[in-house]
């Protein structure tokens, strides 16, 4: 986590009790020029900026398998892609894949007296030991009509939204943080939150440079972002009690 320097402002007014009151008016005269004054004070706050920056590895990965063939006969390249294809689904599901997170799409089509058919089955891995072994499994036992893609590493939905929660949350810590240090150094207390605003969100991700399987999820890890403004409450800081 990191966060960069914040700007902080602190309005230091007199409290309602520090005003002068004439003990000489009459009660209804002192009354109203006391409430008229309490009602033009404004509220004792600090102001501050706060940011954090937070990264997140990938959790999902996604394969393309596509299997190819050509016969002359429709049956027989059915036939021939079918067995691939049923070995890869099967080698998947022993490896703790659920069914929702496979798609398989066929494409077939005549070329000369040829017909070609294509298949491609694309597979969401949430665990990555699993997907190399996966991989590896069907490149060793496989002919050169199946190609195994290398993994796309991508972030969930979830995972993205609690990212976008967690750094929200570290930045305005960051900016109580402060606001409490600004409070010790002007002698004051803070109090309860008045306002908080999140003034700018950022997301990027770093480079995609293949190396090894775990170094390639590690580099295209998302960072994100937040500098949020925050406004606490002033109060008088609490005098320790006398010793009776």
């Amino acid at each position: 986590m990191a966060s960069s320097p914040s700007r902080v402002f602190a309005a230091l007014l007199p409290v309602a009790s520090e005003f002068y009151n004439d003990e000489n008016l009459t009660g209804f005269g002192r009354v109203a020029k006391e409430t008229t004054a309490v009602a033009q004070i404004p509220p004792r706050e600090v102001q501050v900026t706060g940011s954090a920056e937070l990264s997140c590895p990938p959790d999902r990965a996604t394969v393309s398998i596509s299997v190819s063939s050509s016969k002359e006969s429709v049956n027989d390249v059915k036939n021939s892609v079918s067995r691939r294809v049923e070995y890869i689904i099967q080698t998947v599901r022993q490896h703790d894949v659920k069914e929702a997170d496979t798609a398989v799409t066929k494409y077939i089509q005549k070329v000369d007296d040829l017909y070609i058919m294509e298949v491609e089955v694309l597979v969401v891995f949430l665990d990555f030991d699993k997907m190399q072994k996966v991989r590896s499994v069907l490149l060793e036992k496989l002919d050169k009509s199946v190609c195994v893609g290398l993994p796309h590493f991508t972030h969930s939905p979830e995972c993205l939204s609690a990212l976008r929660r967690r750094v929200c949350v570290a930045a305005v810590e960051n900016a109580r943080l402060k606001a409490s240090e600004v409070c010790c150094t002007l002698g004051q207390g803070l109090g309860r939150p008045l306002l908080v605003r999140e003034e700018e969100s950022r997301e990027w991700s770093c480079g995609d440079t293949p190396l090894t399987l775990q170094q390639r999820a590690g580099l295209i890890a998302l960072s994100v972002s937040s500098r949020v403004f925050v406004s606490f409450e002033l109060r008088p800081k609490d005098r320790p009690r006398k010793k009776p």
